[in-house]
């Protein structure tokens, strides 16, 4: 088995690369094309030729960077990375509102809090100065983006932005979001850095620059997060719920949008018959692939892989934890159901359902399953009319 990272050196990554990239253009490319003309040979029989192409050169491409290391630069917590039309702030380190469990946990990682970059996206068309106070009434989009807490990043020119414009196009009542660029973790052969709760302890400097420093009202700000970033908003949210009696620490937010939540970082929910192991049609990793374990491994450093099947904060849809969303605000999850994570996001739906109830009426839950649907698929223009279809969900709910 080749090591993760294992061709990250120069001058064999570039060889690397050159050979993947000539082989996925002359080879791979024309084979994917031909055999998915018949559509009983497709990954999903609803798919079309171009969508079973694209989600294998997703999974392609993610199987490359295991290997190699990043093959594009992505901004990191280190510096701003400016560009034309990017509106980015210096989030400062926010140390007196960790406490608790959580100040625990930072202590045996040895994670200290720290200034941050934090990066504001207007609506399409919109023009708003960088941090300007709200409107009376204005919501905002508070973003944590994926990537399993050790990949990409929040600056606006990253892919996964397209979820974060995608949600506030289409919502009229949301004008403007701001993505947090917190620590990713990273170990060997990378160096060890940033374990948990490093991006949990970021994520409670932001929403405090939020309230106290732009001057949103809590119940107008709505955490969102995509994959590894739902994990986050999830443990945010999770920390202002249980701290609420501390008048020092903001409340919690008014609305948790969870696209394709990584809600599960143990191995609890696999197993032969588990949508990590039978659905693969998905371009996300397998249970078992080197690169995920390798980011669990990161993610929960010294604390251990135990971690992850205990700690309500790492793994809230965990089979072995027990945990209450009594007190979480109202929630939008969205999973697609041809995604690998689906065992996990459906065990997390049920879980808040219980507590909190389903949408509609006084219940506070509401839940939007894309057909045939990959991890992450509003991310996704080739991936219609699902994508459209949920973002206008999004928007009412709203």
């Amino acid at each position: 088995m080749v090591q993760v990272f294992a061709f990250r050196h120069q001058p064999i990554k570039a060889l690397y690369l050159t050979y993947q990239l000539l082989s996925t253009i002359f080879i791979r490319l024309p084979y994917w094309t031909i055999i998915y003309v018949p559509k009983h040979w497709r990954p999903r029989p609803s798919w079309s030729l171009k969508r079973s192409v694209m989600v294998n050169l997703l999974r392609h491409l993610f199987y490359v960077d295991s290997r190699s290391g990043d093959f594009l630069k992505h901004a990191n917590h280190l510096a701003i990375s400016d560009g034309p039309g990017v509106k980015a702030v210096w989030v400062e380190a926010a140390p007196h509102l960790i406490t608790g469990d959580v100040a625990l946990w930072a202590s045996i990682a040895n994670v200290k809090p720290t200034r941050i970059p934090g990066y504001w996206i207007d609506k399409p068309g919109s023009d708003i100065p960088t941090g300007q106070k709200p409107e009376p009434g204005e919501k905002v989009l508070y973003s944590f983006h994926g990537g399993s807490y050790t990949q990409l990043s929040a600056h606006p020119n990253e892919g996964v932005a397209a979820i974060i414009r995608n949600i506030i196009q289409h919502c009229q009542p949301v004008q403007r979001a701001f993505a947090l660029e917190y620590r990713l973790s990273s170990t060997d052969p990378l160096p060890n850095a940033n374990p948990f709760p490093a991006a949990l302890i970021d994520a409670v400097a932001g929403y405090d620059y939020l309230i106290d420093i732009v001057g949103f009202d809590p119940s107008n700000v709505i955490i969102e997060g995509d994959s590894a970033g739902g994990n986050l908003a999830l443990a945010l949210t999770r920390y202002l719920v249980e701290r609420r009696d501390r008048t020092d620490i903001p409340a919690p937010p008014g609305g948790l949008i969870l696209v394709s939540p990584w809600a599960d970082l143990s191995n609890s929910h696999d197993g032969p018959n588990s949508s990590l192991a039978t659905f693969d049609g998905d371009y996300a990793e397998d249970s078992d692939c080197m690169h995920e374990l390798w980011s669990k491994q990161a993610f929960v450093g010294p604390h251990g892989l135990g971690a992850a099947g205990i700690n309500r904060y790492i793994s809230s849809a965990s089979l072995s934890v027990t945990v209450s969303f009594t007190g979480f605000p109202r929630t939008f999850i969205i999973a697609g159901s041809a995604e690998r994570l689906y065992d996990s996001i459906i065990t997390l739906k049920n879980r808040m359902v219980a507590d909190m109830g389903e949408g509609g009426g006084d219940g506070q839950v509401t839940y939007y399953e894309g057909p045939d649907a990959v991890h992450d698929y509003i991310a996704f223009a080739w991936f219609d009319p699902e994508r459209t279809d949920t973002l206008h969900a999004i928007a009412e709910w709203l």
